[in-house]
């Protein structure tokens, strides 16, 4: 059996990580900004369970990656409801115009 080595997840997870870090950073659509953390997410429970592969007999790895993916599900949800609520106040949903909010 050809185990895929532990550096091609790693490599996967840092590029996947990578682009969500850049999506984050310079994109302002707030969707596309919840977008690129759920991206950033997920690269870090491939780095996780890609870790447990190295050690079979402890699950700590996908128990760690379980509790990111709930996390990640209460985000997108408490996320999409502050972008509706946010659309319904200024009718646009881009990240500059949160700041007027402030009155």
């Amino acid at each position: 059996m050809n185990a895929i080595p532990l550096e091609y997840y790693l490599t996967v997870a840092g590029v996947l990580f990578s682009i969500g870090c850049i999506g984050f950073l310079l994109r302002r659509n707030l969707l596309v900004l919840l977008m690129s953390i759920e991206l950033m997410l997920n690269a870090v429970n491939l780095t996780l369970v890609a870790f447990n592969r190295m050690y079979p007999q402890s699950h700590g790895g996908q128990v760690f990656a379980f509790f990111v993916i709930v996390v990640a599900a209460a985000e997108a949800a408490i996320g999409l409801a502050i972008v509706l609520a946010f659309f319904r106040v200024r009718k646009t949903i881009r990240s500059d115009d949160a700041d007027l909010l402030r009155n």
